[in-house]
């Protein structure tokens, strides 16, 4: 099946900002990236605006897939500690500096934020059943605890050896069934 050019434009501004950064995301650098004329690509995009949304949009679709092939199953058929392993192993094993650059750069813009609030509303509790709850709150630690290793591998403090990174992911994961055993 041939790929359209929406998701060829998608997939050229996805790296585009992997290799050089969100600030040489521009239509013209995109069209070049894409192979397309950036009249060809402003049929889709006729803004730099509309592909950043299209963009979070494509990416939070992605994240939503990943997580799904993680868990092996839809969000919704999933135990609270089903939805944190898959979450930690993805965030460990696939998660880049273009996907934290992006979600960076959404947060102040509402029409950037929501697809990743929607595909977190799904695979991870809201922090306020943390509150009183403590099986809530370890899930919740160990939330952070795999979106801050994501981080660190993605600003560059260290690569993490594949080895280091599965115990990470046994360890969030076991933090978190102990929890929920009690």
């Amino acid at each position: 099946m041939r790929q359209s050019n929406r998701t060829k434009i998608l997939e050229a501004a996805f790296a585009l900002v992997q290799r050089e950064g969100l600030t040489r995301l521009t239509l013209e650098s995109v069209a070049v990236e894409a192979g397309l004329t950036k009249g060809g690509l402003m049929y889709h995009f006729p803004a730099r605006e509309a592909l950043l949304v299209a963009l979070h949009q494509w990416l939070a679709e992605q994240w939503e897939a990943q997580l799904e092939a993680e868990a092996g199953k839809k969000a919704a058929d999933t135990t609270a500690t089903e939805r944190l392993a898959a979450y930690a192993r993805v965030s460990l094993e696939s998660a880049t500096r273009a996907d934290l650059q992006l979600m960076l750069e959404s947060v102040p813009h509402e029409e950037t934020t929501w697809p990743w609030a929607d595909v977190l509303a799904r695979w991870s509790e809201p922090a306020e059943n943390a509150e009183h709850d403590d099986a809530a709150l370890t899930r919740l630690v160990a939330r952070l605890a795999a979106d801050g290793l994501w981080m660190y591998q993605a600003l560059g403090y260290g690569e993490l050896s594949p080895e280091l990174r599965g115990r990470l992911t046994e360890r969030i994961t076991r933090l978190v069934e102990d929890a929920e055993r009690g």
